[in-house]
């Protein structure tokens, strides 16, 4: 068995409509900070550390690759999800994608999430990933075999442990969810 854990990013800078690419607020640092306290007490010594290339995913991991003294890989198959809307139509388009289920979406959308659950299936050596709400609910949808597009609502610097066995991806351990509106 292979242990994943994802970690969603802290709290951005910036809502998701209002900056393409924001870095982490004060809080987003302190939630960064938290995260890694409770990384830091569970995971082995031969573990890699992944990270979408999004600056607030990169922010989140750094408190854990200062204290490991690892090097943190970008990969962009943890990236957000990619709106196919310009920057000011993301909110309204991100509430109406969180309502639908995945038999609705397109060719692009079906593309990263195929990719994300393939780049998962690779994982050969224990792995934190630091990524985004819709990453962490893709991977938990293909788990379920849900055709919902949100399967919960993963708190900022919330880590989720899944593990890889025989192939297949299984959730073991879901981390906080959150009581506020994903911005």
């Amino acid at each position: 068995m292979i242990p994943i854990w994802l970690v969603r990013h802290g709290e951005a800078a910036a809502k998701w409509a209002e900056h393409p690419d924001p870095g982490l607020s004060d809080l987003g640092r302190q939630q960064a900070e938290a995260a890694a306290d409770e990384l830091e007490a569970v995971i082995p010594s031969n573990v890699q550390l992944l990270s979408s290339p999004k600056a607030r995913a990169i922010e989140t991991a750094e408190p854990l690759r200062q204290r490991l003294e690892l090097p943190v890989g970008i990969d962009p198959a943890f990236i957000e999800i990619q709106a196919p809307v310009p920057l000011d139509q993301r909110q309204d388009w991100l509430r109406a994608f969180m309502n639908q289920r995945w038999i609705e979406q397109s060719e692009p959308i079906w593309c990263w999430r195929n990719g994300l659950i393939e780049q998962l299936s690779r994982l050969d050596q224990p792995t934190v990933i630091f990524t985004h709400f819709l990453v962490i609910n893709t991977v938990l949808a293909h788990i379920r075999g849900d055709e919902r597009t949100v399967q919960l609502w993963p708190d900022n610097g919330s880590v989720h442990h899944l593990a890889m066995e025989a192939g297949e991806i299984k959730a073991l351990e879901l981390g906080r969810e959150m009581t506020t509106f994903v911005g």
